[in-house]
C-alpha cells in the first residue's frame, strides 16, 4: 500500500529510544497505521528510522491520548519512553497546558508532569510482581524476575552487562514457554557507584533498543524488591543517558514514576511510503 506524501512527523528520542509521532486530532492516522506501512517507514536504512509510531488522538476525558505501535507494526499496550516524549510534545503543541497534566493509553491514564526541565510521568500500579520467576539461570546471571508495568517484563540480574549475549539469551527469554504472551527482557548489573547499567531486548523491535521505559520501571521495582536498591534508582541506559524511577507503595500497591529525555530531533514531512 502506498501512502501519499505530505504528512507532517516529529522525530523524538527519549533516551535513544526513538519514534515518530504524527498529530491524529484533525487527521486521522488511515493507512499509517497499516503494521506493514509502520515497518517502512520505522526501517533505519530504507525508511525514517525508528523503534517505534506513536499517533496524538482527541480524548473524550483526557487532554489527548496516544496510540503506540511498534517498529513491526505491532499494537503496543505502553511505550514509557514514548510517554516520555509525548509529555514534551504535548506542550510544545499547546495539546495540553500547564506543568502537569494527564493523557490516555491503551492501558489507562498516565499523569505527566515536568520537574527540572525534564518530563515525568506517573505509571499505572505494577502487576504480577514474582521476584523469582521460575526460570533457570545460566552462567553469568544471578536471579530472573518477572513485572508488568503496562507490558510484561523479565529483569535478569548478572554480573556484568557488557558480556550478555542481548540478542541470542534476549530473543529465548522473551519467547520464554512459561510467559503467555512474551516479554521484554532486561539485563542489569551495578558497576562501581555509579547507576545501575541496563540493557534491553525489545517485543516488538526483536532487538536491543538503547533504552526502555517500562523496563526501567520493571528493573527499578524488581532491584527493590530483591533489596538491592531503594524508593529511588537511577539507571544507565544503553545510549549513556540515565533514566530515574520512583516508586511508592500504597495499599499494597506499587506506583512507579519515570522521569528522563523527551527530546525533539526534528520536524519532516512524509514523501511517499
Amino acid at each position: 500500500m502506498s501512502i501519499p506524501g505530505g504528512r507532517r512527523f516529529w522525530k523524538m528520542s527519549g533516551s535513544g529510544n526513538d519514534f515518530l509521532f504524527f498529530d491524529a486530532r484533525t487527521e486521522a492516522p488511515g493507512a499509517l497505521s497499516d503494521p506493514a506501512t509502520i515497518d517502512r517507514i520505522c526501517a533505519r536504512a530504507t525508511g525514517v528510522g525508528a523503534d517505534g509510531v506513536v499517533f496524538i488522538q482527541d480524548d473524550a476525558n483526557e487532554s489527548f491520548r496516544i496510540r503506540y505501535f511498534n517498529r513491526d507494526g505491532s499494537l503496543g499496550e505502553l511505550c514509557g519512553n514514548a510517554s516520555l516524549c509525548t509529555t514534551r510534545l504535548a506542550r510544545e503543541l499547546g495539546v495540553a497546558k500547564g506543568e502537569s497534566f494527564q493523557f490516555a493509553t491503551d492501558v489507562g491514564p498516565i499523569a505527566a508532569r515536568f520537574v527540572d526541565g525534564l518530563p515525568e510521568i506517573d505509571l499505572q500500579p505494577v502487576e504480577g510482581l514474582r521476584p523469582d520467576a521460575g526460570i533457570p539461570v545460566e552462567p553469568g546471571e544471578i536471579r530472573i524476575g518477572f513485572a508488568n508495568t503496562g507490558v510484561p517484563h523479565l529483569v535478569v540480574l548478572v554480573e556484568d552487562t557488557e558480556s550478555v549475549d542481548v540478542m541470542g539469551r534476549g530473543r529465548v527469554l522473551r519467547h520464554h514457554p512459561s510467559l503467555d504472551a512474551g516479554a521484554n527482557v532486561n539485563f542489569v548489573a551495578k558497576s562501581g557507584s555509579g547507576p545501575w547499567s541496563m540493557r534491553t531486548f525489545e517485543r516488538g523491535v526483536e532487538g536491543e533498543t538503547l533504552a526502555c521505559g517500562t523496563g526501567a520501571v520493571a528493573t527499578a521495582v524488581m532491584l527493590e524488591a530483591w533489596g538491592l536498591s531503594g524508593p529511588e534508582t537511577a539507571l544507565e541506559t544503553r545510549s549513556g543517558r540515565v533514566l530515574t524511577v520512583s516508586i511508592k507503595h500504597a495499599g499494597g500497591a506499587i506506583k512507579p514514576s519515570l522521569r528522563g529525555e523527551g527530546r525533539i530531533v526534528f520536524v519532516g514531512e512524509l514523501a511517499e511510503v
